[in-house]
């Protein structure tokens, strides 16, 4: 039977601003088509099947154009885009898939991913491994990960996402055994410069440098560098370390290297690479049969224009030098994205990429009053739920604050939404542990006495190969009006927390990162 999705043109675009007109008109031509190619049937099926095509456009031009008049989102179908995945089950008619482990690494655009994860387990229910309270909003990081840095109130969960050191069998006794591990990397250089910056008054290593500069750091890094003191992996391979791997083995230890690398493909369903964010997101969106609402973003903890600095060539040379094991690994990765790009059809990709950043942009002038937002310093921003965290007065980290005039305008719903994308790291896990708290006494009180004790953790016993990119379309849906791997086990010692933090306006080591 000829469904619906089979023969709308990819033509179709709808939105508030009088387009549903040209809708109904290359639909009108690509129904005539349609009864033309009919005509050429047996006479005796002709009549029916002129019937059935003209009722199913009629019926689809007018839900199409009531939609049109509601909508503010410009609706082209990814599918019918690429036809050579056309062979391919579109992911919108599959489940979407929801257990997901995120491996925010530092400095790497992953406070915007884990924003985006956030927003998604809030759509759908689902419940995000939080931090106890003694490790702040991270995994008590860097000390190695353990299922008892995990609040009792968030198990078990279906997407974990905030900073850890990863370990890959607790992972494994935590999550379920379907989940899908991504993580992010950074091109070094560019990395550390970031990192330099943002953890100089933290890192040891860092605050050695007297004048407070890169050339300087780099003329002898051995004589500002100590492997075994605390923080010292914000100095060195910080990729590496985040990864579970030895922050101090030279990327010219091939053996090691190709070890690693061949533990971080079988772990890592997607590794994604912050330089081409949007088009790891598409992977991303295939990977998970996800829609296109799913992957909307706003940029979060950018510094400000002032405190970044270009790099020579001879200075980014000393630097992939420096953190050799991670330019190891993100030349590795970064061809390996590709080649999944690739796969999936450059054009498709290039053409979901362009949708995507159409959305966020109408996404962010419904948010923002008509207008692109402009960025805020934190001592701009009145609202102190918006406020992100500042780690020194090197450096000022950027936010937005929402218009005064929001809650005359929209819903209550679209309000939230809007409030959501632009929320930092620290006060939205304190938020989200606050619902996930409550819903979990709720459910506590609901249990017999009997099994009023929390139950204990399942053992993992193992882990499927996790799939790879699926090579799908997705027509996306409208969001509405705004609408390694454990190789190592050192411990070290816990990176110093604000004293303020567990409080709601707190600011805590934000270890997020911008691009």
């Amino acid at each position: 039977m000829l469904t619906v999705e089979g023969w709308i043109p990819s033509q179709w675009r709808f939105d508030s601003e009088g387009s549903s007109g040209v809708a109904a008109s290359c639909a009108l031509t690509e129904t005539l088509c349609w009864v033309s190619h009919i005509s050429l049937l047996k006479p005796e099926k002709m009549l029916r099947k002129k019937i059935f095509l003209f009722i199913v456009a009629i019926s689809t031009l007018s839900l199409l154009l009531h939609q049109g008049i509601h909508s503010s989102w410009i609706m082209e179908p990814f599918y019918f885009s690429c036809p050579s995945l056309q062979s391919h089950p579109a992911p919108g008619l599959k489940p979407k898939h929801t257990n997901v482990a995120f491996l925010k690494t530092h400095k790497t655009a992953s406070s915007t991913m884990q924003n985006l994860l956030f927003r998604f387990a809030e759509r759908n229910n689902l419940t995000v491994a939080l931090p106890v309270q003694s490790c702040a909003h991270q995994f008590c990081y860097p000390h190695t990960f353990t299922s008892h840095f995990v609040h009792p109130h968030t198990l078990p969960p279906n997407i974990i996402t905030s900073h850890m050191r990863f370990n890959k069998a607790e992972l494994q006794r935590l999550m379920p055994n379907n989940t899908i591990y991504i993580t992010i990397l950074r091109e070094p250089s560019a990395m550390f410069e970031s990192s330099f910056t943002y953890f100089y008054h933290h890192c040891q290593s860092f605050k050695r440098v007297r004048d407070g500069s890169l050339e300087t750091f780099f003329t002898d890094p051995w004589r500002y560098y100590q492997a075994k003191e605390k923080d010292s992996m914000y100095a060195r391979n910080t990729l590496a370390f985040d990864l579970g791997l030895d922050k101090d083995r030279s990327g010219e230890d091939e053996e090691y290297v190709q070890a690693s690398l061949a533990e971080v493909e079988k772990v890592f369903s997607l590794v994604m690479i912050a330089e081409y964010f949007d088009e790891s997101l598409v992977l991303l969106r295939h990977l998970l049969s996800w829609d296109l609402d799913d992957i909307l973003y706003f940029k979060l903890n950018m510094r400000k224009a002032s405190s970044k600095r270009s790099l020579t060539p001879g200075l980014a040379t000393k630097i992939r030098s420096w953190n050799s094991l991670d330019a190891r690994l993100y030349d590795h990765f970064n061809a390996s994205l590709w080649r999944q790009i690739s796969a999936l059809g450059l054009a498709c990709v290039a053409r979901e990429v362009q949708f995507l950043r159409q959305a966020q942009e109408k996404l962010m002038r419904s948010c923002f009053d008509g207008t692109v937002p402009l960025l805020r310093s934190a001592s701009q921003i009145k609202n102190n739920n918006l406020r992100p965290w500042q780690p020194s007065g090197k450096v000022d980290i950027m936010g937005y604050d929402l218009p005064a005039n929001l809650s005359r305008r929209y819903s209550s719903q679209a309000q939230e939404l809007c409030f959501k994308l632009i929320m930092p790291e620290v006060q939205y896990t304190q938020v989200l542990l606050r619902s996930q708290s409550i819903r979990y006494r709720r459910g506590h009180q609901l249990r017999s006495p009997q099994q009023s004790h929390p139950l204990p953790l399942p053992i993992r016993r193992t882990t499927p190969r996790h799939p790879q990119v699926q090579q799908s379309q997705l027509p996306p849906s409208a969001p509405g009006s705004v609408s390694v791997t454990g190789f190592t086990n050192s411990k070290q010692t816990a990176a110093p927390q604000d004293p303020n933090v567990g409080t709601e306006t707190s600011r805590t080591q934000n270890a997020a990162t911008e691009k």
